[in-house]
């Protein structure tokens, strides 16, 4: 039996990811042009970027909501999910990242069914308010703010929008009540709004992998 170790994570997911996602032209340049330019690697792993376009075709979502672009990475993979015809509004805070980012989602081919939004995604979010509502919303940015995107999300969607919280495990830290790490913080806050508010119904993975000991919350807005 393999033993249960960083490198063994490492292993299988590059096991599941060349078996049931492959490489991909424009997903592949997308990285490269993100790691070219010295953006920092915390893109999701391949088998989450098919996780979030399943989500997206699963819940037949056509409008959706990404808060945090860095490369565009998982933003290919979601504008994808929408399909022909849909919209996937990204928020990145800086203009050097999202400058990359359109680039790859242009030579993607998704490019007009992508709008990137440069700012503080707090400051972007009450600027779309009175649009259609989002059918699915991912939240993948500074995790001190995790509370407030929610709340965007449950405002900026309808009954039944599909929400997803990146990074939820943080190398279980969020079980210690005596962390210091403001990441930690905002993610543990987070996590009890998705229990304690009346807007959700959610529920929450740890996972290992090629990122390491992480997970994710997925959540339905009521």
């Amino acid at each position: 039996m393999a033993e249960s170790t960083p490198a063994n994570w490492r292993r299988t997911d590059e096991f599941l990811s060349d078996l049931l996602v492959g490489h991909d032209p424009g997903l592949d340049a997308a990285l490269a042009a993100q790691h070219d330019a010295g953006l920092p690697e915390i893109e999701v792993a391949p088998v989450s970027g098919k996780l979030l376009n399943l989500l997206a075709r699963f819940s037949g979502a056509r409008r959706v909501l990404e808060i945090g672009t860095l490369g565009g990475y998982s933003t290919i993979w979601l504008a994808r999910g929408v399909g022909d015809g849909g919209e996937v509004v990204t928020i990145e805070a800086e203009p050097a990242n999202a400058a990359i980012a359109r680039t790859s989602i242009d030579a993607a081919g998704v490019g007009d069914r992508v709008a990137i939004r440069i700012g503080r995604a707090a400051d972007v979010l009450p600027t779309l308010e009175g649009s259609d509502p989002f059918d699915l919303v991912f939240i993948d940015a500074d995790k001190e703010s995790n509370t407030i995107y929610l709340d965007w999300a449950a405002r900026l969607g309808r009954s039944g929008t599909v929400v997803i919280v990146d990074n939820i495990g943080r190398e279980g830290e969020i079980v210690d009540d005596d962390t210091t790490d403001p990441m930690v913080i905002g993610t543990r806050d987070g996590l009890r709004m998705l229990a304690d508010d009346p807007r959700f119904d959610a529920t929450a993975l740890q996972t290992v992998g090629i990122k390491g000991w992480d997970g994710v919350a997925l959540a339905l807005v009521l």
